[in-house]
């Protein structure tokens, strides 16, 4: 099993990740699972709850209490799926695309000074392992 120390370090990683990247989007008002939302439908055509919850990760659940938030702070709409009247397609309002505009770069200039200090071949190189392994599984 000379895989675990991987999984440790793995599971460490993104834990440390969740330490440096949550109080920043906390700082400019949103929970980490509100960024994610606001994040993937900033400069999209509104999606529907499926993709959404595939492209972000969040599970139906959590999502459905997320989308009821933002939608009672004015950042997303819902409408009705033309091509499937069964499900809703959710979008930002200008409020939201506004918020999307600032947080989002903001956020990226945040995390960007953690990444700078890996070399481009070290990044590209850990992309490459990531890929690798989230393709094993």
């Amino acid at each position: 099993m000379n895989f675990l120390p991987v999984l440790r370090n793995l599971v460490s990683s993104y834990q440390a990740f969740d330490r440096y990247s949550a109080p920043h989007i906390k700082s400019l008002g949103l929970t980490m699972t509100q960024f994610e939302v606001i994040a993937t439908l900033g400069n999209q055509l509104p999606m529907s709850c499926k993709q959404l919850g595939e492209k972000t990760l969040v599970t139906k659940g959590t999502l459905t209490g997320v989308l009821e938030r933002l939608e009672a702070k004015g950042l997303i709409h819902r409408q009705v799926n033309t091509e499937d009247a069964r499900s809703q397609l959710i979008g930002l309002t200008p409020s939201g695309q506004t918020l999307f505009e600032k947080v989002f770069p903001e956020h990226l200039q945040y995390l960007n000074e953690a990444f700078k200090k890996l070399a481009p071949d070290e990044l590209k190189q850990l992309d490459k392992s990531l890929k690798l392994l989230r393709d094993i599984f």
